[in-house]
């Protein structure tokens, strides 16, 4: 007995009883989440209060301007931005009376960012096939120039790329607004070639002793094994063409190609009653938001896996 106790001593002195293990280990777990908890608060904050100003009264929100409940709530908003309210209604309840054509600027913004992702994708996957697949002269120093583009602001871009337009005569058309986004982009050429280099050469061997081309090499063999990268690139490019402000306010303000996002900023600019319609210009950039929300929501954990396995931190 006295040798058992002796060695169970021993066992506490040196590994502990493991209760206090499990309460620290609970304890930092209880801190981790705590904090995860008030990031996740800091960061959906924004959104909550995007909801509770929509659908508030407009014209009670400056009497109560730091509730956390929507103030008198209502529809009033969301019917002003679909057009469903008259004037006058518009206007009691702090509206300017202006109606936003959601419908066709959501239409539009649909048709541009189609386009813009399909063709960045495509070329941007051709590029970086190039890049990381086949052999030529200056392959190196012609993918660190494409590099160098990501360093470059894009406002810096904006003037030749509008003249270019107005020269061609595509203001106020879809292609005016498509055309300086449609083909490769460094960061898609980048994010395909780190995947397409992690693919085993001896694939694309066999394909080769088969006598597969470079062009069916790319089709037939490349392609189908970066569904998973082509898919987390669609999203995250047609998110970035969705929220495009500037260009399409340039060159497409004219309302039969007016996207989403200029068309809150018009709607913002109608303030006959001298200050913004906030509970309808957040109406409105909920429902231009919920899609993209929506989206990122069913493919977030494809996207970050992709991010990760193509090497980008």
């Amino acid at each position: 007995m006295a040798t058992t106790a002796t060695t169970y001593d021993q066992v506490v002195a040196v590994h502990g009883t493991g209760a206090g293990e499990r309460r620290r280990v609970s304890v930092g777990r209880v801190l981790a989440w705590t904090v995860l908890g008030l990031i996740m608060l800091v960061t959906l904050f924004p959104f909550y209060w995007m909801l509770r100003t929509a659908f508030s009264n407009g014209a009670a929100l400056s009497s109560e301007p730091s509730s956390l409940l929507p103030v008198e709530g209502t529809w009033g908003a969301f019917k002003r931005v679909l057009g469903l309210a008259t004037t006058a209604e518009a206007q009691a309840q702090g509206g300017s009376g202006a109606a936003l054509d959601i419908g066709r600027y959501l239409l539009n913004s649909v048709i541009v960012s189609v386009c813009i992702t399909a063709g960045q994708v495509f070329f941007g996957a051709m590029a970086a096939f190039a890049f990381a697949r086949l052999r030529w002269p200056g392959r190196n120093l012609v993918f660190f120039v494409f590099l160098t583009a990501l360093m470059v602001p894009p406002i810096f871009t904006q003037l030749p790329n509008f003249l270019l337009v107005r020269d061609l005569g595509l203001l106020n058309t879809y292609a005016g607004i498509i055309l300086p986004f449609f083909f490769m982009t460094p960061f898609a050429i980048f994010f395909l070639r780190q995947f397409f280099l992690s693919i085993p050469r001896e694939v694309e061997e066999a394909a080769r002793i088969d006598g597969a081309g470079a062009v069916r090499r790319f089709f037939r063999v490349i392609l189908p094994m970066a569904s998973g990268p082509l898919l987390t690139l669609t999203i995250l490019q047609y998110i970035q063409a969705w929220g495009e402000y500037f260009w399409p306010l340039l060159v497409g303000s004219d309302e039969k190609v007016r996207v989403i996002t200029v068309g809150l900023g018009i709607f913002r600019a109608q303030t006959p009653q001298g200050t913004p319609d906030w509970a309808g210009l957040m109406a409105g950039t909920l429902l231009a938001a919920l899609p993209i929300v929506i989206l990122f929501a069913l493919f977030a954990r494809k996207i970050v896996n992709s991010i990760g396995f193509s090497g980008i931190k």
